[in-house]
């Protein structure tokens, strides 16, 4: 099949229409991360086990990052398997991992258990190690500058599916496969493929899973937990709600309504201003400061005026509240979606930080490995954190992996 690439355009005519409804409805199999740990203790004594396997079994998935009934050792020899079989079924398996950065990135190919294919990256920093996940296989945003969002939404991860993408990139850790040696996953992004606030009833299930203490998930600090969105103001607020005080990352990419609707077709539902309110509501209800997700297009939204819109927009509903991330994207010769040049970057950050905006450029990851080699047919430019590196696109430095959905 061909694959998707950015549309090389404004026209709404021309991209693919805003979509939350799934292409392919398969469920994927039931699985101890989808479960809180009460209903896990229940089905295991229904299966004629004792209850406090399901504690035994939920701590060698989340603390020894295994699935191996033969390395669960302490279990007796009679129900692993049937341990296993109940409740950690294969969720995912490695079609390819590509490196870069001397070793410090590694992004993987995963074959879902009905063939479809999301991806995700791990990433060294000094002093912690970020995985950046997927939530959704394809994506129905449809922003014209992503090749993820001219794929259209295939389906939902379910919340096993999300977690057994941290569960890998922790196993890889503790094996040294990231680094060299072993090292300890610290921090979670909702920044991969799909549009994480669309699939929220899964999406929520995982950040449990993430931050609850064993056995019943990972024990992560919900601080190093990123959710992303493109703008889904009602979801915005349900998660503020939750009381796990995640970092909230908003992708704008424009501080004004006219450029913002053709960039974001959600801004047709939800306005900038009423984006911006709700992500300052979040930050009352959590205190957490709100990342800003900004990709600078070379002049698409790169102008000194916006960098002073974005920055009043911001201070209009107070100081302190908001981080504004500026991502630099790949020159890209031909293509509309390209760098801003260097000094148009460098006027834009400085305008926002003469307003008193703090204002961080992001690192990026995968930049050794040329990305018009090996192209996937999706790419998030809607989202980036931590550098994360988004999958194959014309426009956001990455390493990329071919892909057939």
């Amino acid at each position: 099949m061909n694959e998707p690439t950015p549309v090389e355009s404004l026209d709404p005519s021309r991209r693919l229409p805003l979509s939350f409804t799934e292409r392919r409805r398969g469920r994927a199999p039931r699985h101890l991360a989808d479960l809180p740990a009460p209903e896990r203790t229940r089905l295991v004594a229904e299966a004629g086990l004792p209850a406090f396997r399901a504690d035994q079994l939920s701590r060698h998935y989340f603390t020894r990052f295994t699935r191996d009934p033969d390395a669960m050792t302490d279990l007796p020899a009679a129900d692993r398997h049937r341990l296993a079989d109940l409740l950690l079924p294969s969720l995912a398996t490695e079609v390819r991992t590509l490196t870069a950065d001397r070793g410090a990135t590694l992004k993987t190919l995963w074959e879902l258990f009905d063939g479809s294919r999301v991806e995700s990256v791990l990433m060294a920093y000094p002093g912690r190690n970020t995985v950046c996940i997927s939530s959704e296989v394809g994506c129905g945003m449809a922003c014209p500058f992503c090749a993820t969002g001219q794929m259209g939404l295939t389906r939902n991860l379910s919340t096993a599916e999300i977690v057994e993408q941290v569960r890998l990139a922790a196993a890889a850790c503790d094996s040294g496969a990231l680094t060299g040696e072993p090292s300890r996953l610290t921090n979670v992004v909702f920044m991969g493929m799909g549009e994480p606030m669309a699939n929220y009833a899964a999406v929520i299930g995982a950040v449990r899973r993430l931050v609850e203490p064993p056995p019943a998930g990972f024990g992560l600090s919900a601080r190093n937990v990123v959710v992303s969105t493109v703008g889904l103001v009602p979801q915005i607020d349900r998660l503020a709600a939750e009381g796990i005080p995640v970092t909230l990352a908003v992708s704008l990419h424009a501080p004004d309504d006219e450029l913002r609707d053709d960039l974001i077709p959600i801004n047709s539902r939800w306005k900038v201003g009423e984006l911006l309110d709700a992500a300052r509501r979040y930050f009352e209800a959590t205190g957490r400061r709100v990342s800003i997700e900004y990709a600078l297009i070379r002049d698409i939204n790169d102008q000194q005026w916006r960098a002073q819109r974005l920055a009043d927009e911001l201070n209009g509903r107070g100081r302190g509240w908001a981080h504004v991330n500026p991502i630099p994207l790949n020159p890209t010769p031909g293509s509309m979606w390209t760098a801003s040049e260097r000094h148009v970057e460098a006027t834009f950050v400085d305008t926002l930080m003469r307003a008193g905006i703090t204002t961080t450029v992001r690192d990026t990851r995968g930049s050794d490995i040329d990305g018009g080699t090996i192209r996937a047919p999706h790419a998030l430019a809607t989202r980036s954190l931590e550098a994360c590196p988004s999958p194959g696109s014309a426009v956001v430095p990455s390493i990329s992996l071919i892909v057939n959905t």
